[in-house]
């Protein structure tokens, strides 16, 4: 039997990238694409819970719900999909994820929300606003494999980000770190109200050849494992001992 893998992203159903990347993935297994009918980057790992959403089949195991990434995955696995997916998979984002960004990231969140249902998750983006897919995505189909064979530890997920062009190599990484500002830009709207407009971030990263950034500047794939549980444990069992620190 197939695989059964379930795609998602953040840019939306008819981006580029998740086009390149289903396609890729169909030498694989069973590809179903549940995916955000509006670019909805920048949602983090967020559900709605405000209104009912909507989902509208869109070709054979093609679906668009006009929701976030992670509605996109909670609908598929416990609503949509007959069968539970093997795997998920997210993206191709236009532009890196990397560093800091991971926690606002629609992308890795979809990856994230697989790994609530115990499922192997990999996130997918190119560093690249513009460029062409198909090398990120053969990669991503060889990994999915190779995943689907040896499999990942329950409540973590694989965080791929690409260089733009021929694939020159691969390292496992760290989350990095950076010095990011963002462009704010103010202004007055046709009513006279004041608006703020945030703006793509100006970032320089910390040089460091083991995290993800430092993979990306040498030209290589980054791929940084993550985990939804946020305890600092080394913190915590220091923690453990000082009693003078409880209220």
């Amino acid at each position: 039997m197939k695989p059964r893998i379930l795609v998602t992203n953040d840019d939306g159903y008819f981006s580029e990238g998740i086009a390149a990347l289903a396609d890729a993935l169909e030498s694989v297994g069973e590809v179903t694409v549940v995916a955000p009918a509006s670019e909805q980057s920048a949602t983090a790992h967020s559900i709605t819970l405000t209104r009912p959403l909507r989902v509208r089949q869109m070709g054979n195991r093609r679906y668009s719900v006009d929701g976030t990434p992670t509605d996109c995955v909670l609908l598929a696995v416990t609503r949509i999909l007959p069968e539970r997916p093997d795997i998920v998979l997210s993206g191709i984002n236009h532009g890196a994820n990397l560093g800091d960004d991971v926690t606002y990231s629609g992308t890795v969140a979809g990856a994230l929300e697989a790994s609530i249902f115990k499922l192997p998750g990999i996130a997918v983006s190119l560093t690249a606003r513009e460029g062409d897919f198909s090398h990120a995505a053969n990669f991503a189909a060889e990994l999915t494999r190779r995943v689907l064979k040896e499999g990942l530890p329950t409540g973590t997920i694989l965080n791929v980000n690409v260089p733009p062009g021929e694939i020159r190599g691969a390292r496992f990484t760290h989350q990095g770190t950076a010095s990011s500002v963002s462009d704010i830009i103010e202004g007055i709207d046709p009513r006279g109200k004041h608006y703020y407009w945030i703006g793509v971030q100006k970032t320089s990263w910390n040089a460091d050849e083991c995290g993800d950034f430092g993979a990306i500047a040498d030209g290589l794939v980054s791929i940084t494992p993550l985990r939804t549980d946020l305890t600092d444990y080394r913190l915590l069992e220091k923690l453990k001992d000082r009693s003078d620190l409880l209220p």
